[in-house]
């Protein structure tokens, strides 16, 4: 993969909406941004201000949403809700108040690549000039990040995937995509934890559940965690479908 030059987290605020703001750290996708985010969202958790509700971490912003009416009715200086709100920001992230550093946890995927399970696999193969068997190599070959769940619930959007394999999204969008697949858009790589609708190039499916809500955490996979897939046959998809 080509080197990319890193440039310092930035801290900007800009208005969203009337319930929230988004501080900006930067035009990159990068780890350390990543790092940046995920230590102001828990520094801000563990500091919250009257009204504040919850964080949306992405790529490179952190979206913060508030109770209006919670916010003007505050002590915090400021003539309006995005003055008292920026402010409050802007200091918490000049006091670097000690917080407790998020910590991702490694999550192995295993993936049944190919066949009815990966119907775009030759295809991309054959786009790259490789073989179905470099593809699911280099495919298995990296510690994935994940960078930001969105899309639906649970779809965690993966980066750092292997330059070779960067392919863009289907010109025609599927109208059935079933949970657990896995697909590559662009430069990124991530599985469908839910049936959706969905235009990334489907290469395997796995027979874990990405998101399940009837527990106390939905998602398996969070902002900051490591991914590795591990490639597994047929049998061994079913047995542990059926597990």
């Amino acid at each position: 993969m080509a080197t990319q030059s890193l440039t310092k987290p930035t801290f900007s605020i800009y208005y969203l909406s009337e319930r929230a703001v988004t501080i900006d750290f930067g035009q990159q996708i990068a780890e350390h941004l990543l790092d940046a985010i995920s230590d102001f969202n828990a520094l801000l958790h563990q500091h919250p201000f009257a009204g504040f509700c919850t964080t949306v971490p992405a790529y490179a912003t952190l979206t913060v949403f508030f109770d209006p009416l919670a916010v003007i009715k505050s002590a915090m200086p400021g003539a309006g809700c995005f003055e008292k709100i920026s402010g409050y920001l802007t200091n918490l992230n000049q006091q670097k108040k000690k917080s407790i550093k998020t910590i991702g946890t490694t999550v192995t995927i295993p993936v049944c690549y190919g066949g009815a399970f990966g119907p775009d696999l030759e295809e991309l193969a054959h786009l790259h000039q490789l073989g179905i068997t470099d593809v699911v190599k280099l495919h298995t070959s990296v510690i994935y990040t994940v960078y930001m769940i969105g899309f639906v619930p649970g779809f965690a959007y993966l980066g750092d995937m292997d330059e070779r394999l960067a392919t863009p999204r289907k010109a025609a969008p599927r109208p059935v995509i079933p949970a657990g697949s896995v697909g590559i858009a662009g430069q990124q790589t991530g599985v469908y934890p839910l049936q959706t609708p969905g235009g990334w190039q489907i290469i395997g499916q796995t027979p874990l559940k990405l998101f399940d809500a009837t527990k106390l955490q939905p998602s398996l996979l969070k902002a900051g965690d490591k991914v590795v897939f591990k490639p597994i046959n047929l049998k061994e998809f079913n047995q542990l479908a059926s597990g």
